[in-house]
């Protein structure tokens, strides 16, 4: 570990505190890089700037205080889709959280197909990884109120998505629609 990150004790304690904080609320055994990047963001979302923390910073906190750390060590993992994976769950937008559930649906049905059991789990674990970021915005009472409205929005998605993937675009399809949506986000899909 660099000395970067030594330079203030005092910095260095609370943020690994915040670490442990974050990851305990998270409620999961394991954590898989979805998970450590989901802690690195909080961290931003809370200090700002200073909250900036690398990967394996946070990897080595999460160890020293005996959690279990998957940093995928399979030889898939470094495979083809891994870097598909990263760019996954970016929504700023209602349109970029509906191309996103494409492509984990497309790339979940694919995994399926080819009989790919691990890769199929990675796709569903970074569309539960994706509801639960959504539905943390939703719930924080310093962002917007349309901002939370939206990502109640895209949490609620998601999870419907995750019970319900087959049925999932025509439900969202009637969704958009609807009246209720319609003045609530019309300004948005206008964009």
């Amino acid at each position: 570990m660099s000395d970067a990150h030594a330079h203030s004790s005092a910095d260095d304690s609370s943020k690994k505190s915040l670490i442990l904080d974050a990851a305990r609320a998270l409620h999961t055994e394991r954590f898989t890089p979805v998970e450590i990047e989901q802690i690195r963001r909080q961290l931003v979302a809370r200090l700002g700037p200073k909250g900036k923390t690398s990967f394996e910073y946070v990897t080595s906190v999460l160890e020293e205080a005996g959690m279990r750390v998957l940093t995928n060590t399979q030889p898939e993992a470094d495979g083809p889709f891994e870097e598909e994976f990263q760019d996954l769950l970016h929504f700023s937008t209602l349109e970029e959280a509906e191309m996103c559930l494409i492509r984990l649906d497309e790339l979940h049905r694919k995994f399926v197909a080819g009989k790919e059991r691990h890769s199929a789990e990675r796709v569903l674990e970074i569309a539960r990884l994706g509801r639960r970021r959504a539905d943390m915005i939703a719930r924080n009472q310093k962002v917007d109120p349309a901002k939370r409205a939206q990502k109640a929005e895209i949490a609620r998605w998601f999870a419907i998505w995750l019970d319900t993937p087959d049925t999932f675009f025509d439900w969202l399809d009637v969704r958009k629609k609807a009246p209720e949506f319609q003045s609530q986000f019309s300004e948005e899909e206008a964009e």
